[in-house]
C-alpha cells in the first residue's frame, strides 16, 4: 500500500552558493568552504546540479537544493571525506534550519558543549531567542545508521540544566535527506 506524501515542497530554492554571503558568527569564507564540501559530497553520490533534498523528523519539507558544480581543484581540496562529510553536513543544516526557522548561525560553540553552533535570530544578542544546533553527516547510509546517528545526537545535546532549545540534524548524502529534530 502506498502511502501519501505529506510533505510540502518550497517554491524558493535553497543554494549552497548563498553560504558565500556568511551568516553573523559564520564568514563567508568559512560558508564557501561548506558549500564546496557539501558539492563534493553530493556530486560524489551521484546528484546533479539541482538536488531533491528532504526534510524528516520534526519537519517535513521538500527543496530544490543547488549545489556548486565541482571541479578537480575542489575534489582535491575536501580529499578527506570525513572532514567533506561534516563540514557538507553543517552547510546544509544550517541553510535549512535559517530557512525553516528564521535562525541563523551566531558563534560557533566551543569543543566540549555537545553542540556545534548557537542559532539566533539576525540582529538580536546571542542568548535572546536562542537555540543549539548539533551537526552530523552521513556520506550513504540506510534508515537504521540515521536512526542510531539521530539517537546518539539526542543524547549528547541533554545536558543537565539546558534551558536552551536545541536542534540535531543528521544529514545524509546519499538519499539528499536532512533529519531534523527538536530537543
Amino acid at each position: 500500500m502506498e502511502t501519501l506524501d505529506l510533505e510540502t515542497r518550497s517554491s524558493e530554492p535553497l543554494s549552497l552558493a548563498d553560504l558565500g554571503e556568511g551568516m553573523p558568527g559564520l564568514t563567508p569564507a568559512c560558508g564557501a568552504m561548506m558549500a564546496e564540501a557539501a558539492s563534493v559530497c553530493l556530486e560524489e553520490q551521484g546528484h546533479g546540479p539541482v538536488v531533491d533534498l528532504r526534510v524528516r523528523g520534526d519537519f517535513q519539507e521538500s527543496f530544490d537544493l543547488r549545489r556548486i558544480p565541482a571541479d578537480d581543484r575542489m575534489r582535491r581540496a575536501h580529499e578527506d571525506a570525513h572532514r567533506a562529510t561534516e563540514n557538507g553536513a553543517c552547510g546544509v543544516s544550517i541553510l535549512a534550519v535559517r530557512r525553516l526557522t528564521g535562525l541563523s548561525v551566531l558563534r560557533q560553540s566551543r569543543r566540549g558543549t555537545g553542540f556545534d553552533y548557537w542559532l539566533g535570530p539576525e540582529g538580536r544578542r546571542l542568548f535572546q531567542d536562542a537555540a543549539r544546533l548539533e551537526v552530523s553527516g552521513i556520506r550513504r547510509g540506510n534508515l537504521r545508521t540515521v536512526r542510531d546517528r539521530l539517537r546518539d545526537k539526542l543524547q549528547q545535546i541533554r545536558r543537565p540544566g539546558a534551558t536552551v532549545p536545541a536542534l540535531v540534524a543528521v544529514v545524509e548524502f546519499g538519499r539528499a535527506q536532512v533529519w531534523l529534530m527538536k530537543r
